[in-house]
């Protein structure tokens, strides 16, 4: 998955989203459903955690630095997590709070065919974001299945965008529910209910959004994949007598830290050693572009009373 695929996806996020948002909210005055509202106040959620997705692009393409050696690709999972605490406390508690204060309050629905145009169309723009968040995922893992994709993805920008609208057709399928009954039975309870359900969907998802970004947040590794395939690489080099350790993590979705503990061959020198090191870290580099830093670190042999500085490639 490229930088310019992820912004592809919010892109296509942010136009659906604000659009959807705007209508919603007219749609909401002018027939008084309170599905309706909650849905306009997740397309507006959606919309400003788009923005705040472009602003986490923003910050982590910038160059390293003294005080960020290894860059600020990191920053990106940050403003992720921020996106899950939104669609947590504005997305979600407004939809249940609007949604148990209309189970109290009802108000019937007025003019209920404009709730169903606007909500087809939201459908339709929904969709096409969400066709687009899936190809992106899918570009980057096409046999898993989606909820293995999704926990194995490194860019939140697509996940979290994916998800977003995976709930987005869910509440609008459920906002057309709830409109429908409350209408047909003359029954507002039925709005009320579906906004609720609408929050705590987005409660589920948010939380959802909050762990798989916590994970990167707090240092995840690469995939098993590129684990063994480097781990492959490292001990067919007839130079290398054992690998001890092969540690990975992910510096941003696109950049991975590796550091391995390698026992080379007693016979080396130190200029064998040089070269088996560079041309370990070409070979692994070659393999996985996305393998930006590597640190091979000589093992301490027996009989050693101290460990050899590590050689940095």
């Amino acid at each position: 998955m490229s930088a310019s695929g992820s912004k592809a996806v919010i892109y296509a996020a942010l136009g659906a989203n604000l659009g959807i948002a705007v209508t919603k909210f007219a749609a909401a005055a002018w027939t008084g459903s309170s599905a309706m509202f909650s849905e306009a106040v997740h397309s507006l959620v959606d919309t400003a955690n788009q923005g705040l997705l472009l602003l986490g692009l923003r910050r982590a393409a910038r160059p390293a630095d003294a005080g960020h050696p290894f860059g600020h690709g990191m920053e990106v999972y940050f403003w992720a997590f921020v996106v899950a605490l939104l669609i947590f406390a504005l997305g979600g508690a407004v939809s249940i709070w609007q949604g148990w204060h209309k189970l109290f309050e009802p108000e019937a629905i007025h003019d209920p065919w404009i709730n169903f145009a606007v909500l087809a169309a939201a459908i339709a723009m929904e969709g096409y974001s969400f066709r687009v968040a899936l190809k992106e995922l899918r570009a980057g893992d096409p046999d898993s299945p989606i909820l293995s994709a999704i926990r194995s993805s490194k860019d939140p920008n697509v996940f979290a965008v994916l998800c977003e609208d995976a709930a987005a057709l869910a509440g609008l399928a459920i906002a057309l529910l709830g409109i429908g009954l409350a209408y047909a039975l003359d029954a507002p309870v039925f709005d009320a209910l579906a906004s609720i359900a609408i929050g705590v969907l987005l409660v589920l998802v948010a939380l959802f959004l909050a762990r798989e970004t916590l994970s990167l947040i707090t240092g995840e590794a690469a995939s098993p994949e590129t684990r063994e395939d480097v781990g492959r690489i490292l001990r067919e080099d007839p130079r290398i007598a054992s690998v001890q350790e092969v540690l990975t993590m992910h510096l941003g979705p696109r950049e991975v830290l590796l550091a391995a503990s390698l026992d080379l061959r007693d016979e080396l020198g130190g200029d064998e050693i040089e070269r088996a090191v560079r041309e370990l870290t070409d070979r692994i580099e070659a393999a996985h572009p996305e393998i930006t830093r590597v640190f091979l670190r000589p093992a301490r042999r027996r009989g050693e009373a101290g460990g050899e500085q590590p050689i940095v490639a």
